[in-house]
């Protein structure tokens, strides 16, 4: 063995015993005629302690050490005199008394350590050094902690993990899918999972009425903070459920999580509708973690010649607690923030609701302060507060308005990363329509149950069915969704009718599931939780990149590997495909 103990778990119980150490040199200090080495490995840090009076040979070899050289050293624990209560070993150190050199490193390109000086791309061009740093090894270990308590919480409730296949069909819904060429069959392609929703509901078919993994899914779509080409689910489905039984079941999993990783236990869990989501939050991801919901105040600003509002069809405000007193700066970085492209609104109206219980507003010219107070009236507003209005069509303008909630709610400090607060939007409608196209789209996807009261508007009106459909919600990030599925044959034809599939393009696609239902299809649901946004939640994180051990950049590429590249021609021949002039080089 290359060591007897860890850099991370010697004690003051642990002095005068002799050890051996294994790790890599973080920091040397030379102090006189003394040189301290802090040794790191995953499990901490443990300082090395070498005097040039005692073993003059012995030290001058530790001065020609570098950083991340790794070492393998021999000695004994001894109780620091100048102790270090940052880390849990600051109270011991290893006087040396052998020093084995394992391999020498070149200068690292950036430091390993919280506070680095590399930026993204270049720690994620070395990835395995940006790994050594003890805050993204740490969210790493809170993954693993992660997966380890998922699995036992199902098991224990008798989930079966299956595998299922990762060379699969093209599905012509959802996000664009990977291609994987065959060269036994050449001219057909396979396509990568977006997820397993197919088989997992074959396995239900199959009898395998508790089915769970934890898959890898890919998706070629562009990508931002939380999405990568490749991600992972905690993929589920159950057998003879209704939606109450899903979702107790894993709001339970979820509680499970808090509760035996952060140590934190969980209130049960508020619904909303999808409909109440976006008419009192502008987003089907509300985060519930402060108020300052929407209020519709169209019908109070009508009739008095201020055009914005009289063309609008939607005039919604939020009311702003004690931000009366902002200054007109303020006022202006907001209508700022609201006219960026990303937000899209025109303009921003404001009504200051005195401390003195006097008003002023953007809009006085056009409304008496008697109007106003109707307005703040309604909007439950106390003195000192502001309120924000913005007006337009109603979807674009509850999504605007959405947006500046949650600037305010960061403002005013009101989304402490370390305050959870869980939520499941439900009743979702169960299509979409494009309206260029002239077709619906569903969406979640095209096995997801309607509300058995709203099958007959199939044929109707289509756009007011609503799905057997919810969403778990955490702090304004969507973790996880699922449905009830549908396992009639016969109402998955006439799904597949709607979203104007001919009989023959569902056979091509489907049949093989629409045939397996013909053999005593139970009813069943399932779910499925984004696991990196899940591990990003726990972790603090705004990003998912660091609870991924080799994520892709914003581009979809692999820096460390440089992946996607070119492959030669002779295994382009083989496959059957021809590049285009000018992509080969």
């Amino acid at each position: 063995m290359y060591r007897s103990k860890t850099c991370g778990e010697l004690r003051l119980a642990d002095v005068n015993s002799e050890v051996t150490l294994s790790g890599w040199v973080s920091k040397i200090r030379k102090m006189g005629g003394m040189t301290f080495i802090d040794l790191r490995d995953r499990y901490g840090i443990t300082q090395l302690s070498f005097n040039q009076e005692v073993n003059h040979d012995l030290c001058e070899q530790a001065n020609k050490l570098g950083r991340e050289w790794v070492v393998q050293v021999t000695g004994t624990v001894k109780e620091r005199s100048s102790k270090n209560n940052h880390i849990p070993t600051g109270d011991i150190e290893i006087i040396a008394s052998e020093l084995t050199v394992l391999n020498a490193s070149k200068t690292p390109p950036f430091t390993i350590e919280t506070e680095t000086d590399g930026g993204d791309e270049l720690r994620m061009k070395y990835r395995y050094l940006d790994l050594r740093r003890g805050v993204v090894r740490q969210n790493l270990e809170l993954r693993h902690k992660m997966t380890f308590e998922t699995r036992r919480y199902l098991d224990e409730r008798n989930f079966l993990e299956v595998e299922t296949p990762v060379l699969i069909g093209s599905t012509p819904e959802g996000a664009r899918d990977f291609i994987v060429p065959s060269r036994m069959n050449q001219g057909e392609f396979y396509a990568l999972p977006q997820s397993p929703q197919l088989f997992k509901q074959l396995l239900m078919v199959s009898g395998f009425d508790r089915y769970f993994q934890i898959v890898k899914c890919f998706r070629d779509e562009d990508l931002r903070a939380d999405r990568q080409p490749e991600f992972t689910q905690i993929d589920c489905e159950m057998s003879f459920v209704n939606q109450e039984d899903v979702l107790n079941m894993f709001e339970g999993l979820t509680k499970h999580l808090f509760k035996n990783i952060k140590d934190i236990d969980l209130p049960e869990f508020p619904r909303i509708s999808y409909a109440d989501a976006m008419r009192l939050y502008g987003s089907d991801k509300p985060d519930i973690r402060f108020g300052m919901t929407f209020t519709e105040i169209k019908d109070l600003t009508t009739g008095q010649g201020f055009g914005v509002f009289e063309s609008a069809e939607y005039v919604g405000a939020i009311c702003a607690e004690g931000c009366a007193s902002y200054t007109r700066k303020q006022v202006d970085e907001l209508t700022d923030f609201v006219k960026r492209p990303q937000v899209g609104a025109k303009g921003l109206i404001y009504v200051r609701y005195n401390e003195d219980g006097s008003i002023k507003s953007s809009v006085d010219k056009f409304y008496s302060e008697d109007i106003l107070k109707t307005w703040i009236e309604r909007c439950g507003a106390k003195p000192g507060d502001l309120l924000l209005v913005l007006a337009g069509e109603t979807e674009k303008t509850q999504k605007q308005l959405s947006e500046l909630r949650l600037e305010m709610g960061n403002r005013l400090e009101l989304r402490d990363k370390n305050n959870y607060k869980c939520l499941w939007v439900v009743d979702f409608p169960l299509l979409e329509k494009d309206e260029e196209l002239g077709r619906y789209f569903a969406k979640h996807h095209p096995f997801t149950s309607p509300k058995p009261e709203d099958i007959p508007l199939l044929d109707s009106d289509p756009g007011a069915v609503r799905a057997n459909a919810y969403d778990m919600v955490i702090n304004g990030v969507e973790i996880g969704g699922g449905s009830i599925r549908i396992h009639d044959s016969g109402l998955q034809k006439k799904m597949f009718s709607v979203l104007g599939f001919t009989e023959e393009q569902a056979e091509a696609q489907f049949g093989f599931l629409m045939n397996a239902f013909q053999y005593g299809a139970p009813p069943h649901g399932g779910i499925a939780f984004g696991l990196d946004r899940f591990v990003s939640i726990f972790a603090g994180l705004d990003s998912i990149r660091d609870t991924i051990a080799f994520p892709k950049n914003t581009a979809g590429r692999d820096v460390m590997i440089d992946a996607p590249s070119r492959v030669v021609k002779e295994q382009l021949d083989e496959l059957g495909i021809m590049l285009k002039p000018g992509e080969s080089k």
